[in-house]
């Protein structure tokens, strides 16, 4: 049998307690590669630092409980009416399918909804809470707003929809976007000599960062998710030479009160719009 339709076939009928053991096992990992191999010796209480983005997490469980029925039913739409992309064309290759699938579903269903996050003023208070983040580590990755939630939701099922993608290669991507969200957000040196070829095809620890500077134009590039190359098709990349000049946050909420106290960060979004510097929402 084929080794790559073994995979698809172990992922669409994979268990939730398998990919929960999947999800702790890469934090678990990130966690001591961060004790060995730190990119910044941060000075903060990493303890109530996690508890604030792991109460973001149990919310986002609690939400992906409905999205779940949401992408099922894109996946049904999609294997009774052969619809999507992918479904064009007979003569695809199984490993042409994959990839082609995994590329599509991050361009729309991650890479296009952050963009469109950081230009639309409104959805843009929601995605402030994962900026707020002034010590960003393997734990950042899940730190994301209710509201940003159901936004991410809706437009990975519209990815599921327009690529025809199966419940396998579904599962597959999801699976890949939680091992690139613990990745890039734990706070682990990178050889420069590997990162940077890296950063051409992949989203690297230090490739993303670089988005979690706390002002512009940082702030708004390198939007990627698992894939680098739409931001360098889309020319959103920014480089930083030294990474020791980074600082994490956003110039709009920088006090401990507001970026580290959970009520403080699901308000955000009510509240009037703050300006930075070099804002694109002055009007």
């Amino acid at each position: 049998m084929n080794s790559m339709q073994d995979v698809l076939t172990f992922f669409q009928s994979i268990e939730s307690s398998t990919r929960s053991l999947f999800l702790v096992s890469g934090l678990a990992l990130f966690l001591s590669l961060e004790a060995i191999i730190p990119l910044f010796k941060m000075d903060y209480d990493k303890l109530r630092h996690a508890g604030i983005n792991f109460t973001f997490t149990l919310i986002t469980l609690i939400i992906n409980l409905f999205g779940a029925l949401l992408i099922s039913a894109a996946v049904d739409y999609n294997f009774e009416n052969n619809f999507g992309l992918l479904n064009l064309t007979a003569d695809l290759s199984l490993w042409s399918y994959v990839v082609l699938g995994l590329v599509l579903l991050d361009l729309i269903g991650a890479w296009l909804i952050h963009w469109i996050e950081h230009r639309v003023k409104w959805m843009w208070k929601f995605h402030i809470i994962h900026h707020t983040d002034p010590s960003v580590d393997v734990t950042s990755g899940l730190r994301h707003h209710p509201g940003e939630n159901i936004f991410r939701l809706l437009f990975t099922t519209i990815a599921v929809l327009l690529t025809g993608a199966s419940l396998g290669l579904v599962m597959l991507y999801q699976t890949i976007s939680a091992f690139f969200a613990a990745l890039t957000h734990a706070n682990i040196q990178v050889p420069r000599w590997m990162d940077k070829p890296l950063a051409w095809i992949f989203v690297t620890p230090h490739f993303h960062k670089i988005h979690h500077h706390y002002v512009q134009p940082y702030t708004d590039s390198n939007y990627g998710n698992i894939f680098s190359i739409w931001d360098h098709v889309f020319r959103t990349t920014t480089s930083m030479e030294n990474m020791d000049d980074l600082v994490y946050g956003i110039d709009t909420h920088m006090s401990p009160e507001e970026h580290s106290n959970i009520k403080s960060l699901l308000m955000i979004p009510f509240q009037e719009y703050r300006h930075p510097v070099g804002s694109k929402f002055r009007n």
